[in-house]
């Protein structure tokens, strides 16, 4: 099947709801372009899957939404952007559209680091399977061989977000234990990666706990500027993203259901979404 060439809106794609986090950021920073968002919900979470999972079901995701007029797709989930974009980059692209590009949500973050610790010691906040695909350490290491990563899985911090339980007293113990554990397996990090997009609602929680010399660094902002920067090195890309200033929400799960989650991470302003099946 042909893909269409006409210019569309920028893909977003996220296992789940977390990436409304990021296209939040990147809406704030970018209103002109149309975004089209779709959420796996009904095969979430990602975290536990095997590489090969989660590379066919983002596979999936990232056809569908190449079909669907999309020129550009972010990842924005970092398990996909782990497990799966660059085996995407490399095999698929070549095969479905050389012109057209999808880029994840780790190499950006790892990009900025630098400037953003003294001691040269960063830790990683994020779920197991980011943990476990030592994602962050090799981007960092790439790029500033110098900085010591310390990651720490936080399997707790998820459900504590999509059960709306980020601001109770019950969460304090998650919160705290793990960044307890982070800052003793190296008391020398003075900036800290939350490397998991449903993460920005704990940031309260997170504040509270951590060591005030220790700069938190959520991915939205950095995600967010980084986009921006491509599309102004890119300008044959950038003409290709339709720009209305709309947003469409597409989920596997039941849109009533994605519409009140979202909710929680976008804030204010009613969301209606459409169901779509990947498989």
């Amino acid at each position: 099947m042909t893909l269409p060439r006409t210019p569309g809106p920028i893909g977003i794609f996220d296992s789940g709801y977390g990436g409304l986090t990021i296209l939040d950021s990147i809406r704030r920073c970018l209103p002109q372009y149309d975004y089209l968002y779709l959420g796996d919900n009904a095969r979430a979470p990602y975290g536990p899957r095997s590489y090969s999972v989660v590379y066919e079901f983002t596979r999936q995701a990232v056809h569908q939404l190449f079909h669907m007029g999309c020129q550009l797709v972010i990842l924005a989930c970092n398990t996909a952007s782990a497990k799966a974009l660059r085996t995407i980059q490399q095999q698929d692209l070549p095969r479905w559209d050389a012109e057209r590009r999808v880029l994840g949500i780790i190499r950006p973050t790892a990009e900025v680091i630098g400037s953003l610790t003294t001691s040269r010691h960063v830790g990683v906040l994020a779920t197991e399977g980011t943990i476990k695909s030592q994602s962050y350490d090799m981007e960092i290491q790439k790029l500033h061989p110098d900085i010591i990563v310390t990651g720490m899985a936080c399997p707790f911090w998820v459900p504590l977000v999509e059960y709306n339980e980020t601001a109770s007293p019950g969460a304090d113990y998650f919160v705290k234990k793990y960044i307890d554990q982070l800052m003793q397996a190296d008391p020398l990090i003075d900036a800290a990666i939350l490397g998991c997009t449903h993460y920005p609602l704990l940031l309260n929680k997170i504040r509270l706990f951590m060591p005030p010399a220790v700069r938190i660094i959520p991915q939205g902002h950095y995600v967010a500027t980084s986009l921006a920067d491509y599309l102004q090195r890119h300008p044959d890309m950038e003409q290709r993203c339709s720009k209305n200033g709309q947003s469409l929400y597409l989920t596997t799960d039941d849109p009533a259901k994605f519409a009140e989650q979202a909710q929680l991470f976008m804030g204010a302003g009613t969301i209606v979404a459409q169901h779509i099946s990947l498989a």
